[in-house]
């Protein structure tokens, strides 16, 4: 069973060496299993022995051992059978502690390509199955025959009786599995669906509340819910159908079983002992199959949710890949012909995609909405992987590092901050001492980060300073306060890529003079930056310019020659002298036309003298 259960493809050996790790757990739950179900055996031998030998001879000390005897067997079964389902409950721990961070790893390696939130309730399902019942009736059910056995040496006639209606509580076992098995996977999958939209909703809870929209959400949640619920109440009720009737059916049996062996007692051919003998070695018989019946759809969802896994983890093989150790990189950033589609859209967000930055240079992205500069500020990061093209950091492929080694190098500030729920030093050391990071040292990397940042002083004027504790989602900042402590997180161990993605959205005079610093800063110690923004003060400042349109590149150089383009391209005004027809507006124009990027805002610091190309 074990060896069935192993997944083969390439990334799955995670999964495979955690379930060996259960191996003896799974042995030993089998012997005290096989010790158990003889021990059962224990009601039928000691009625027998009182009937046939205690009865008709009055043997009071006879009644008093045998009685002793089976007391001991059945403490001996409830203590075996303690273990074994002691020994299941441990290896689903096992299990957890050996897989549940590794699930996470895989899920968050995801990304764009088939996001699930469902993962560790997936996993936890497959645990439940192997820590439940379902696990011990899978033990039980290979001593069926055994007891089938015991009956047909009782009597061929008792043996023939069990046989027939064995095989008719087959019939309906299989019955039951055919016809539920859609069922519970339609169940699975609209309570999965309506677990992510509740998740969703509740991420969204401000924002649902602000526009009015708390009952329209609130029934299409209760609508989803309904709908799993009906499905999950139809696949209950028509396992329950099977449940009564194999009960109705063990029942009659059993009484069956007790006409049976009186008939054939008072004709001589077996014991008086044998009749209540006969009741119970049939219910024994049977009694695994009414307990798969029962726990088959625990054990159906654990086996779907294995599957779910194992397609994970195939999905995902390149995460835990060993990789040669790569000297410290430099900065120097290529981008050859990258493309992304997400899943579910018509036209692909970026197309071909290509340009390289050398470090200590700086480009602005501009374009217009839908161009696709985020989704290249996500692929820049490594927060999303192309489905074609390349991206290397000195030479070498993203893939050719470890995840985290690669988010190392890199600085990112996303559009929206994305604090987490800690003090203001975690998220810019970015939680750092989870695992194994110095405190002294991630705190002394905080502080030079919030410094780089310029926003040292406005984080000592809160009220616990570097160790104010933050919310879900950043909650207890401003959305410029947050933005700026994105920035210094950004900024935190000197990455020698810098991703800003319109960093200065919600930024004062202030704040936008910080940021200008940050970056003069990094591109002065070597850092390749890369700022995506649509007012001017950014923009003006950067060294090359990079124009987007519908995910292609359009324009890409130095600052002023991309420039010149751009006015070359742009409308002019009807009535002014060599003016065209008036045609669509010049890729990128709005909201970053050249007249914008040329007039920095007033807030803007004043522009230092330009680095040589």
């Amino acid at each position: 069973m074990l060896k069935n259960l192993l997944p083969s493809k390439p990334g799955t050996e995670p999964l495979a060496e955690a379930l060996k790790a259960c191996k003896s757990h799974f042995i030993w739950a089998a012997v005290f299993s096989a010790l158990v179900n003889l021990l059962y055996l224990t009601p039928t031998l000691y009625m027998m022995q009182v009937y046939d030998r205690v009865v008709p001879t009055g043997g009071i000390e006879t009644l008093l051992l045998v009685t002793a005897v089976a007391v001991f067997a059945l403490a001996s079964l409830a203590g075996l059978d303690w273990l074994r389902g002691r020994l299941m409950l441990r290896a689903g721990l096992r299990l957890d502690r050996l897989l549940s961070a590794r699930v996470l790893q895989r899920v968050m390696d995801l990304q764009a390509k088939a996001p699930s939130t469902q993962a560790l309730r997936e996993f936890d399902n497959v645990r439940g199955a192997i820590g439940g019942q379902g696990m011990l009736a899978l033990f039980d059910a290979p001593w069926t025959p055994i007891y089938l056995l015991c009956c047909f040496l009782l009597h061929p006639a008792i043996g023939l009786l069990t046989l027939v209606g064995g095989g008719i509580l087959f019939t309906l076992a299989w019955l039951n599995e055919r016809d539920t098995r859609p069922r519970l996977a339609k169940s699975i999958q609209s309570q999965n669906h309506a677990y992510a939209a509740q998740e969703a909703i509740a991420g969204q809870a401000e924002v649902v509340r602000a526009l009015g929209m708390r009952q329209s959400s609130i029934s299409r949640q209760i609508e989803q819910r309904r709908q799993a619920t009906a499905a999950q109440a139809d696949a209950q009720l028509a396992g329950g159908r099977y449940s009564g009737a194999i009960k109705f059916l063990r029942l009659v049996m059993q009484s069956a079983a007790l006409g049976l062996a009186a008939y054939l007692a008072v004709k001589s051919e077996i014991s008086p002992g044998s009749i209540i003998a006969s009741s119970v070695l049939l219910s024994r018989a049977v009694a695994p199959v009414e307990l798969l019946v029962g726990v088959w759809p625990s054990l159906v969802q654990g086996k779907a949710s294995w599957k779910t896994l194992t397609d994970l983890f195939a999905s995902t093989a390149s995460v835990e890949r060993e990789r040669t150790a790569l000297p410290d990189p430099r900065g120097r950033l290529q981008v050859e012909g990258v493309s992304v589609k997400f899943p579910d859209t018509e036209n692909p967000q970026l197309r071909g995609v290509a340009f390289a930055l050398q470090p200590g240079q700086t480009l602005g992205v501009v374009g217009a909405s839908g161009s696709g500069k985020t989704t290249l500020a996500r692929v820049l990061a490594g927060a999303l992987k192309p489905q074609a093209g390349a991206i290397r950091l000195d030479g070498a492929e993203y893939d050719a590092r470890e995840g985290d080694e690669l988010a190392r190098w890199i600085g990112y500030l996303p559009q929206v901050p994305s604090l987490f729920a800690g003090t203001i030093k975690d998220n810019i050391s970015r939680f750092s001492t989870a695992v194994g990071v110095d405190q002294e040292i991630a705190d002394r990397g905080a502080v030079k980060a919030a410094m780089a940042a310029g926003a040292h002083e406005l984080i000592l004027r809160l009220p616990n300073g570097y160790d104010t504790l933050l919310g879900p989602f950043g909650q207890g900042l401003s959305a410029g306060q947050a933005q700026r402590v994105a920035l210094a997180r950004a900024l935190y161990d000197d990455p020698v890529l810098l991703v800003l993605d319109e960093p200065n959205s919600n930024l004062d005079q202030e704040g936008e003079a910080a940021l200008m610093q940050a970056i003069i800063g990094a591109s002065a110690r070597g850092a390749a930056v890369v700022i995506i923004a649509h007012r001017a003060g950014v923009l003006a400042r950067v060294d090359r310019l990079l124009m987007m349109r519908d995910g292609m590149v359009q324009l890409e150089g130095p600052r002023e020659e991309v420039l010149e383009k751009m006015r070359a391209t742009a409308p002019r005004a009807p009535g002014q002298p060599g003016a065209a027809p008036q045609r669509p507006a010049a890729p990128g124009a709005a909201p970053t036309s050249a007249p914008a990027q040329q007039q920095a805002p007033a807030s803007a610091a004043p522009q230092p003298p330009r680095r040589s190309q």
